[in-house]
């Protein structure tokens, strides 16, 4: 787990949005929520989830002829 630094813990605590931070390394961007928001958010979409990491669902990956 990584800490905040105060001045980012306070710059947090300012935002009315999700903050977003990004990877100097890969240019990603990242959305911070709390983590009771986003085990509330896993555990809506865990019904979501039927098997889209089946290897048996990759054919549905391949192009069509």
């Amino acid at each position: 787990m990584i800490q905040l630094t105060q001045e980012q813990a306070e710059a947090l605590a300012a935002q009315e949005e999700p903050m977003q931070v990004q990877n100097p390394c890969t240019q990603e961007v990242f959305v911070l929520v709390r983590k009771d928001a986003f085990d509330l958010m896993r555990q809506w979409m865990a019904p979501l989830n039927r098997g889209w990491d089946d290897p048996a669902m990759d054919v549905y990956n391949e192009p069509r002829s």
